[in-house]
């Protein structure tokens, strides 16, 4: 079982939950502090976690305690003073992106461009270095592109995901009594692929921003799809969705970003 990382007034990102080698995954890291919000938790799959949008301002320590408080309704986590991730509950729920078949998904998977180059090898969420129950090895490939606004094409990409044990949680009682991946990995799952679908081979990108809504936990075991599209660009900010779905097509979460285009000698 994934060790609790946060408490009422500290949040720990483990080196295991790495994005780039020296700083947090940004989904995984906004997802620990999301989890730190107030509310009633939900017992099964007719109750949701509230949307939470967290902004991340600086890249997240590892293996460093950060001092979680309560600032004009939201959750805090410092480090050295410094606001690291700011997360508050929202009312607009992100956008669901369109469903792929577990089958166009995998094939998908296939094509990972991260297979070629990937920036940041040992993400946890799609490092290409993670072995299978170390990191969640999320492959997102192109499939066929999503309809926007006006009919414009928007690049979508897909991948199967199956939770390892290793990402349990075990602080909850479901009434379905299945195993299921902690809120953190949770959001964690969603992150990179927007990364992927807004073309992490053409720049640089480290997460902004995610919002989030969380319906139900993932089964432990379980196959899941993952899918990511791009939203649009403006300046050096780049716009995505992402939605994971369970083995039966339902909705489980699903997320909106944003990514800032950083220097690479910040991250080398």
């Amino acid at each position: 079982m994934t060790p609790l990382s946060a408490t009422a007034g500290e949040l720990l990102v483990p080196r295991r939950f790495c994005g780039p080698p020296s700083s947090g995954n940004g989904g995984w890291t906004a997802g620990a502090l999301a989890a730190l919000i107030p509310h009633d938790c939900p017992e099964d799959r007719s109750r949701s976690w509230p949307t939470i949008r967290v902004a991340l301002r600086q890249p997240p320590p590892l293996d460093t305690p950060m001092t979680v408080s309560e600032d004009d309704g939201s959750t805090v986590a410092t480090f050295g003073g410094a606001v690291v991730a700011r997360a508050t509950v929202v009312e607009d729920p992100p956008m669901t992106v369109e469903p792929v078949s577990p089958a166009e998904a995998r094939a998908a998977s296939a094509t990972y461009p991260g297979h070629t180059f990937h920036p940041f090898p040992t993400c946890f969420a799609c490092g290409t270095d993670r072995g299978e129950g170390d990191g969640l090895r999320i492959f997102p490939g192109r499939v066929a592109d999503q309809d926007g606004p006006g009919q414009q094409s928007r690049v979508r990409v897909a991948a199967t995901w199956s939770p390892h044990p290793s990402v349990g949680e075990d602080f909850h009682a479901y009434a379905d009594e299945l195993p299921r991946a902690s809120l953190a990995t949770t959001w964690a799952a969603l992150d990179c692929i927007g990364g992927w679908a807004g073309d992490l081979t053409e720049r640089l990108m480290v997460l902004a921003g995610m919002t989030a809504r969380v319906d139900a936990l993932p089964v432990i075991g379980e196959q899941h799809v993952v899918v990511g599209l791009t939203l649009g660009q403006e300046g050096r900010k780049t716009f995505t969705a992402s939605t994971l779905y369970d083995a039966d097509g339902r909705v489980v979460a699903c997320a909106e970003h944003v990514w800032v285009a950083v220097d690479p000698a910040t991250f080398a």
